[in-house]
């Protein structure tokens, strides 16, 4: 049987008290599933994302249910825009504890010599750039009060070739670097910066990319699990890796993508 749409398990409760975590990419799919999971464990959340309208939503829904969560503004591309997101994260709240770097791009599919330079430009500039950006202004605030844990989002992209996808594919391989350096360069600093690798996951980017339900059908059969994952099966990954569960886990590129790279 194929499971297209698996339902969102049980939240468990405070493996993320009081903490302040900042979810980036929160307007849909992944984000929003994490800063929900987030939230529910007792983060304090700080929603990012460009479009306004669906972060302050999600803010105010999570507030309607008892939950402390506020919304920023982001595009991940300006350096400007992400360290006034960290920044609204540390005056809302006081500090930085925790950061999950989900604002991604996707596209560019086609053999190398027909490659579009300006959609690489931009899949770099989200990807990898932007990650950058994120974690070169989360680590100095964290570093102000302690340390902390960062959770970025790589893909399968990132651990197996595929055939015209070497731009994503690039953007993901240079994300595993930045993650595994970051990881060495702080870990004696109380910081642990790991990644996770989604394989194929409902959201608005995977149904622009599979439109239609027997394509998603047909791709969910060729996963040695034969499901198109839940958002919420990437957020509790990162949520393991955000919270202390993990604590001597630090510099990894966490597979969740139904077996595919195992092969």
């Amino acid at each position: 049987m194929t499971y297209l749409n698996p339902p969102p398990l049980a939240f468990h409760a405070n493996r993320l008290e009081n903490r302040v975590i900042l979810v980036t990419g929160a307007s849909s799919g992944i984000g929003a599933a994490a800063a929900r999971l987030f939230a529910a464990e007792g983060a304090k959340v700080v929603a990012a994302a460009r479009r306004a309208e669906r972060i302050t939503a999600l803010a105010d829904e999570l507030k309607v249910e008892g939950r402390r969560a506020e919304a920023v503004v982001c595009d991940v591309t300006d350096e400007g825009s992400v360290a006034e997101a960290v920044r609204f994260a540390v005056q809302t709240y006081g500090r930085l504890d925790g950061a999950f770097n989900n604002a991604g791009a996707g596209g560019g599919h086609a053999p190398m010599h027909k490659a579009d330079t300006g959609m690489f430009d931009h899949i770099m500039a989200v990807n990898l750039r932007g990650v950058f950006l994120c974690m070169k202004h989360e680590i100095a605030a964290m570093l102000e009060t302690g340390g902390g844990a960062i959770v970025n989002t790589s893909s399968i992209g990132g651990l197996v070739g595929g055939a015209e996808n070497g731009i994503y594919a690039a953007s993901k391989w240079g994300l595993a670097g930045l993650t595994k350096c970051a990881a060495l360069d702080y870990a004696r600093l109380n910081i642990r910066v790991n990644a996770i690798a989604p394989g194929p996951t409902r959201s608005e980017m995977f149904d622009r990319w599979m439109p239609t339900e027997e394509a998603r059908a047909g791709l969910a059969a060729r996963t040695p699990m034969n499901y198109v994952a839940h958002p919420d099966d990437m957020a509790r990954a990162a949520l393991f890796l955000l919270s202390d569960e993990s604590r001597w886990t630090t510099g990894t590129v966490f597979p969740c993508e139904g077996g595919i790279s195992a092969g």
